[in-house]
């Protein structure tokens, strides 16, 4: 079987293959980056968006991973899975309240949306906390990733810090993960989305 990932930034090519051959060597895996996806999704996903990745998943020979939390809805619809569900999933089984961070507007609404559902299943009873970080984002894109992870590291650990009743913290985008190195000995659990989809998408 051959794992398809459908991307919106180049970077995460070789964030899974690492991850690939770190827990599953020799395991086959696709890619399809498409930046512009992500750019047209910025104010919303439209029906000719939903039927280009619906094609995509389609034309796919194996399971598809999607790993952009904001296509992440559409691309659930059609059959792949959506790189922040099995994150979501532990993070619920957890009390208190989960510290939910992302980078981008566009991926409140899914994430938040995923994450409920998440908590309403597990019936765990904790509390979902959306936190915007302004100004990572175009870190990201002028492809200064370490200040980018330095900045969500920052925001988290200063919101955090008005927490008293802090479960976990999530790091919403998978582009995010790295900036939990910047987060040892916040006490909490810092869940990251890579590593336990491609976990999900193999095992599956």
């Amino acid at each position: 079987m051959t794992l398809t990932l459908l991307h919106t930034a180049e970077t995460h090519r070789a964030t899974f293959n690492a991850l690939r051959d770190r827990i599953a060597p020799g395991a086959k895996m696709s890619h399809l980056v498409r930046p512009d996806w992500l750019a047209r999704a910025r104010n919303g996903v439209d029906v000719a968006l939903e039927d280009e990745i619906a094609r995509a998943v389609a034309d796919a020979p194996g399971r598809v991973l999607c790993s952009c939390t904001t296509l992440g809805p559409a691309a659930a619809k059609t059959g792949a899975l959506r790189v922040d569900a099995p994150m979501m999933q532990a993070a619920a089984q957890g009390g208190g309240t989960i510290l939910m961070a992302y980078c981008l507007h566009a991926t409140r609404e899914p994430s938040l949306a995923l994450l409920g559902s998440a908590i309403s299943s597990a019936g765990s009873g904790a509390v979902a906390r959306p936190l915007m970080i302004e100004g990572a984002w175009p870190l990201f894109e002028a492809g200064n990733t370490s200040g980018f992870h330095i900045r969500i590291a920052e925001a988290v650990a200063q919101e955090a810090a008005n927490i008293r009743d802090l479960g976990s913290i999530v790091l919403a985008q998978a582009s995010m993960s790295d900036a939990a190195k910047f987060l040892d000995g916040i006490g909490v659990p810092v869940l990251t989305s890579p590593e336990l989809a491609l976990r999900a998408a193999l095992g599956g």
